[in-house]
């Protein structure tokens, strides 16, 4: 199957599922009611056939140009064609009480014949939905799942799809308004199209409006915002990692995953993304996600968890679809939920250390939660995991993790410090201390002067890249220094750093990836640190070019096809920019500075 480039898509969104339109006008991802929902437009991983939704001119051409309107998640998408030009105007209007998208076909000169084509399937492509007409109205129904799609456009069926052609000429605007709610409940009222629009408009500017963010990169940096903003679910504040699912690290490959869930290693990246630009709600939502995920039996926690914090995500796959360009299996929940990553502990302690350094002040529960987790990796912190890249391969003495471990002690230890919160304090600095030696003495290479990414090991891991960002070490420290360059030689690809080499790291799996985007930004950070600026910009102005034209990055690159692969658009891509732009633009801000000591060039 000859696929439509992942780089080809932009999101739209309401916040609480997204869209994936191409250049040619078709909706070929949508999820409905939520992320995480089975597809109704399921074309991404299984062709027109899995479902799909097509405005466009007749005549076949090539979108002429796209972008955002201002700051907003407002699409619009235009054609110059001999006889005319006409601009789609595509976006997802506030959840009210059912799921719209909306689409406007705007005349803008001469005269365009149109075609609208409507593929409707549901549960990933898989079920046919019984079609009626009702004046306007067309409604889809089929087992618990409804949608309505209203249009004065006059529409027929043909081939199990609904089609229409129609002329729109300059002046003329045209709307579809395409409304799912679940099918025992009663037909919701659609929504006004251009009333819809506009108050899609004012929610974004007024959102982006609390931006403070006032460096060398404004635009990137918003963007980047607005489309991190767009992957969080509204209802819980819980942050997925990509709207999309089982798109291949490797082009034809068997890495595919499930990324429609909320990772709990996320947590401070983001908190530092979201309080480093104003965002100061939003962190309070996903602090507030992250302690209610995480209650209960510290031994129980998960490296990640459901929209709603929900810890079944089971893992099955879909074969009747064939897959991103036949990238097969497509997968749907994720096994590593089960897996063993002693790095999560660490990350969820200082992502709510970092919080109440913010001042987002939280019930006493927080501390509660962080005491239960401190007590259960007291007693389990030497044991092997599968480190933050989920290997599938048998448990290993990750170096990173236990920095990670060393990281959630050192931060208790601080709390009790600065804030007289009551906990063993010195028992706490003895294991700290305890940690930060064992790393030292079995997780590095005194003859290549570089941590590796297992105690003894020879491999290298990107996130090593990190020891100097969480205060674990000083950028300036010779280990440090030795390590980053170690680091670059070893994993660079074309100037992009890989996560670490598959064929030396024992990871269960088959085949290669591309270079990891958000660990290229580590590796911009960590240049910066130890002082190479230019260099860090150099890359970093790199990485910004690897967006698509509307400012959307997936997971990872391919540089020898010079596309993006992997799920997409990547909240770990996205916070890596947005990160790596306050550093670089030195944006200051003091909280985070003092969260992690061991950050240079701020």
């Amino acid at each position: 199957m000859t696929a439509v480039p992942i780089e080809d898509y932009a999101l739209l969104g309401d916040l609480q599922t997204a869209a994936l339109v191409n250049r040619s006008g078709a909706v070929d991802w949508l999820c409905l009611p939520r992320f995480d929902s089975p597809a109704c437009f399921a074309a991404l991983l299984g062709g027109p056939g899995a479902g799909t939704w097509q405005l466009a001119p007749v005549s076949g051409e090539a979108a002429t140009r796209r972008y955002y309107r201002d700051d907003s998640l407002i699409l619009h998408t235009e054609w110059d064609t001999p006889s005319g030009s006409v601009r789609v105007i595509d976006f997802m209007p506030p959840r009210g009480v059912a799921a719209d998208m909306v689409r406007i076909v705007e005349g803008v000169r001469g005269r365009v014949p149109m075609r609208m084509s409507l593929r409707l399937r549901f549960d990933y492509g898989s079920v046919v939905p019984w079609v009626r007409r009702r004046g306007e109205e067309l409604a889809a129904i089929a087992g618990p799942d409804a949608v309505w799609l209203r249009t004065p456009v006059a529409t027929s069926g043909k081939d199990l799809s609904t089609v229409a052609e129609f002329d729109v000429v300059a002046g003329q605007r045209v709307p579809f308004v395409l409304t799912y709610q679940l099918s025992h409940l009663p037909r919701p009222d659609p929504v006004d199209p251009e009333r819809a629009l506009a108050d899609t408009e004012r929610f974004w500017s007024r959102w982006i409006a609390h931006c403070d963010y006032d460096g060398r990169w404004q635009p990137e940096v918003r963007r980047s915002l607005m489309l991190l903003k767009a992957l969080t679910y509204q209802p819980t504040g819980g942050i997925l990692a990509a709207a999309t699912t089982s798109l291949p690290e490797q082009l034809g490959g068997a890495r595919n995953w499930d990324y429609r869930y909320c990772w709990l290693r996320d947590a401070t990246f983001t908190l530092q993304a979201l309080l480093g630009t104003g965002f100061v709600e939003e962190a309070r939502a996903w602090r507030e996600w992250l302690v209610r995920a995480v209650a209960g039996d510290p031994s129980k926690l998960q490296i990640m968890y459901g929209l709603d914090g929900r810890r079944r995500l089971p893992e099955t796959t879909l074969p009747w679809l064939p897959g991103y360009e036949g990238s097969a299996p497509v997968r749907v929940g994720n096994a590593a939920a089960g897996q063993l990553q002693l790095d999560v502990w660490g990350e969820v302690l200082d992502g709510l250390h970092l919080a109440r350094e913010s001042g987002l002040h939280s019930e006493h529960t927080a501390w509660d939660v962080q005491r239960a987790l401190l007590d259960y990796l007291e007693g389990h912190w030497d044991q092997p995991d599968k480190s933050l890249w989920e290997m599938r391969g048998d448990p290993q003495q990750y170096v990173h993790s236990k920095v990670m471990v060393w990281v959630g002690f050192d931060r208790a230890v601080r709390t009790v410090e600065r804030h007289g919160l009551p906990g063993p304090r010195d028992r706490w600095a003895r294991v700290r201390d305890e940690i930060h030696a064992e790393v030292c003495a079995k997780g590095f290479d005194a003859q290549r002067n570089t941590f590796t990414q297992t105690y003894g090991g020879r491999a290298l891991d990107s996130a090593l890249l990190l020891l100097p960002r969480v205060g674990f070490l000083p950028y300036d420290d010779p280990r440090v220094i030795g390590t980053v360059e170690a680091v670059q030689k070893d994993l660079g690809h074309d100037g992009l750093l890989l996560r670490y080499r598959p064929e030396r790291s024992d990871d269960g799996l088959s085949g290669e990836e591309g270079v990891f985007l958000a660990c290229s930004f580590w590796l911009a950070d960590a240049l910066a640190g130890i002082g190479r600026v230019d260099e860090a910009e150099d890359l970093f102005e790199r990485l910004l070019g690897l967006r698509n034209d509307v400012g959307l990055l997936a997971e990872e690159y391919d540089p020898a096809a010079g596309r993006h692969v992997g799920n997409t658009p990547q909240a770990f891509s996205l916070v890596g920019l947005i990160n790596t732009a306050r550093q670089l633009s030195g944006h200051h801000n003091t909280t985070t500075a003092a969260a992690h000591p061991g950050r240079a060039g701020r």
